[in-house]
């Protein structure tokens, strides 16, 4: 369980920094991403950013299996 934490608080930093280069890539904001701006409501939903994170995370752990 110790190991798993360390791991897993790695992985978030690394996250961490990561996420400005990603978004200067324009990582949520694709096609395909929902976004409903109306007059004091914002609605993101990412949702094609979130396919693409989600394969990417699952080819990475099918790696490290």
């Amino acid at each position: 369980m110790q190991k798993a934490l360390i791991i897993l608080g790695a992985i978030l930093i690394l996250l961490g920094l990561i996420l400005p280069f990603l978004n200067n890539l324009g990582f949520g904001r694709l096609p395909g991403d929902i976004i409903i701006k109306k007059n004091n409501f914002n609605l993101y939903f990412p949702v094609t950013s979130a396919i693409i994170f989600s394969i990417v995370v699952s080819i990475i752990l099918k790696l490290f299996k």
